[in-house]
């Protein structure tokens, strides 16, 4: 009787979930199935009959040695997302922890998170404007130095890197919330405890803050790592195709490049699973690295 009602239970449950269950596998995993065909498969993106089955052949086009996919372009992929998470995190932890012990905490909170909120395009036109070597703010100052004009975006030696700044810069209110979260949970006791036996303000962040924060700091790392690895947006505002030559081209835009500009949509697809394949390899990695290091809750 019991083990009816169970049934009937599951019956009833699946039913309700069933709308959400039907949304992704519409929207999720058909698309995912159909792009893992397209992958072994030279298609224009227009007429389904035209397509036809290659194989791995789409693979090893990316995949040779000669091919600008691996070096540059996912070069530059793991640089961009390396570069934007370190300067994120760091600003964001020192910008959390800051807070945290400021009057008006909320304001500064919603300070540092309004450029979260503003949408990539606009916050990469404003960039652009700052970078301007003839008029921008930066080359300003620098002049006020007696710094010779520097072309950030038309350098191949520090286009990258001027967009790695700005991706960072972008990415430090998210990880800062997440992080200022994860400090409110740690309890004040430990805290008073470590005061009154004499610990300093290093000492106690060093062996209280960051063991206890590292549940939140293992949420920032692998979400603000996909993220990087998948992002192109900001690329393309700035530099429209990745130039100049591919200094500044990422695996993302790449893709939206072969698909959208070329018509190769199998080659488009090819480079998103194998750039499928490097953040599910990076992030079993950091859960790995953390587990090790005690957040056993993941």
């Amino acid at each position: 009787m019991a083990s009816k009602r169970r049934n009937k239970e599951g019956v009833v449950g699946y039913a309700f979930l069933s709308p959400i269950l039907v949304f992704y596998a519409i929207f999720l995993l058909l698309p995912l199935a159909f792009s893992l065909y397209l992958s072994f498969n030279k298609w224009g993106g227009f007429d389904l009959a035209e397509m036809k089955w290659v194989g791995l052949h789409n693979y090893k086009d990316i995949l040779t040695g000669d091919s600008t996919f691996l070096h540059p372009i996912l070069t530059n992929t793991f640089l961009f997302a390396f570069g934007t998470v370190a300067i994120s995190f760091f600003c964001a932890l020192f910008v959390s922890y800051t807070i945290t012990r400021l009057r008006f905490e909320g304001f500064w909170r919603t300070l540092y998170f309004l450029p979260t909120v503003t949408t990539v395009v606009a916050i990469g036109n404003i960039w652009l404007y700052m970078y301007n070597p003839t008029n921008g703010l930066i080359n300003e100052i620098l002049s006020w130095f007696g710094i010779a004009t520097v072309n950030f975006l038309d350098n191949p030696d520090i286009a990258l890197g001027s967009i790695i700044v700005v991706g960072g810069w972008l990415g430090i209110g998210s990880s800062m919330l997440i992080l200022t979260a994860g400090l409110k949970g740690i309890p004040d006791d430990f805290y008073e405890a470590a005061t009154l036996e004499g610990a300093g303000v290093w000492p106690i962040f060093r062996r209280i803050t960051l063991p206890l924060l590292k549940p939140s700091i293992l949420f920032v790392l692998i979400t603000s790592f996909i993220g990087g690895l998948q992002s192109y947006t900001l690329t393309m505002v700035m530099t429209k195709n990745g130039g100049p030559g591919n200094a500044t081209n990422v695996g993302g835009l790449e893709m939206y490049l072969q698909a959208f500009s070329f018509g190769n949509w199998g080659t488009a697809s090819a480079m998103a699973f194998v750039l499928f394949v490097c953040i599910f390899a990076i992030t079993v990695v950091q859960l790995a690295f953390f587990k090790q290091g005690g957040v056993e809750s993941y």
